[in-house]
């Protein structure tokens, strides 16, 4: 197994940046594909970006595209969610997930999830 804790959430303004922070423990954090999702209240949970094991593959929701970057640091146990131009729609519960298959787009395919960071974007 692996556990999962998110940080790096907050309050900031529309146009500003965060960079999310996802730290694994447990199983070798190497032998999992990680993924970031988010859910807005009243909203279902999407797929925002997921990485591959190595960090050599990404993949990211067209909404998302160009403004956020998914990495990693397999020796720190860390991924990281770097959200630049951010707008009002990215508010939302952010969560980081790890799966032991390939990149996955579907909540329900990942296996392991954190507890989730807020994320809130005032216009």
């Amino acid at each position: 197994q692996v556990q999962l804790v998110e940080s790096g959430g907050g309050l900031v303004q529309a146009g500003d940046s965060l960079r999310l922070s996802c730290a694994a423990s447990g199983r070798t954090f190497s032998s999992y594909t990680v993924g970031w999702f988010r859910q807005a209240p009243g909203k279902e949970r999407e797929f925002v970006a997921t990485i591959s094991r190595s960090g050599d593959s990404t993949y990211y929701a067209e909404s998302v595209k160009g403004r956020f970057t998914i990495s990693r640091d397999n020796a720190k146990n860390t991924a990281f969610l770097q959200m630049n131009s951010l707008k009002p729609e990215d508010t939302a519960v952010y969560y980081c997930a790890a799966d032991s298959r390939g990149l996955q787009v579907l909540a329900y395919e990942y296996d392991y999830w954190g507890q989730g960071t807020q994320v809130t974007v005032s216009s």
